[in-house]
């Protein structure tokens, strides 16, 4: 199978969607020989964080397709979440399956969608944090309500909140806690 994953959220060092997507992808292609990854990153200034990144992933698994391209997170919200062109095979070639990240939802050709929701935090207590940051997340979550079969959820509670604030069926929720790595 052949899997992309969108790996831009590792630029960001001390979060912890970076540290999720950073490890997730570490420990993936060293125990997975038997599919094809294709690691898709965009961001306009930190190129060069994600080069590092896959650098790294190449020493873990030679075989690993990287794709960086030079948009910030603001233009793919508007192309993707709002206007919803351009697939992301555009970009990597065909997919069987993508994991999409943490801000947008991409158009998907004819491959299979999955992504992590790791709390809907700002929809509890939306007074919490900024309006853009809001309506971002609302526009990506209502893509990915159409898009992915498969919705990775943090924990029970989160699973529970997904279901609940954001109308999405059970049986596309999956909870898969997150590991440890010291």
């Amino acid at each position: 199978m052949n899997i992309g994953i969108d790996i831009s959220q590792v630029v960001y060092e001390g979060t912890g969607v970076g540290r999720y997507v950073r490890e997730m992808v570490k420990h993936l292609v060293r125990i997975d020989s038997n599919n094809t990854y294709v690691l898709f990153g965009s961001s306009l200034r930190q190129q060069d964080a994600l080069r590092l990144f896959c650098n790294e992933i190449k020493i873990i698994n030679p075989s690993v397709k990287t794709v960086i391209i030079p948009f910030p997170p603001t233009m793919l919200d508007v192309l993707w979440n709002i206007f919803h062109i351009f697939p992301i095979t555009w970009f990597t070639g065909p997919l069987d399956l993508f994991w999409s990240s943490d801000w947008t939802q991409p158009p998907l050709g004819k491959a299979s969608g999955m992504t992590t929701i790791h709390d809907v935090s700002f929809l509890k207590f939306p007074n919490s944090f900024p309006q853009k940051i809001i309506q971002v997340q609302k526009r990506r979550l209502h893509q990915v309500k159409k898009a992915c079969q498969i919705i990775l959820c943090d924990s029970k509670t989160t699973k529970d909140d997904v279901e609940k604030y954001l109308n999405i069926p059970e049986e596309k929720l999956i909870v898969v806690y997150p590991g440890y790595h010291a």
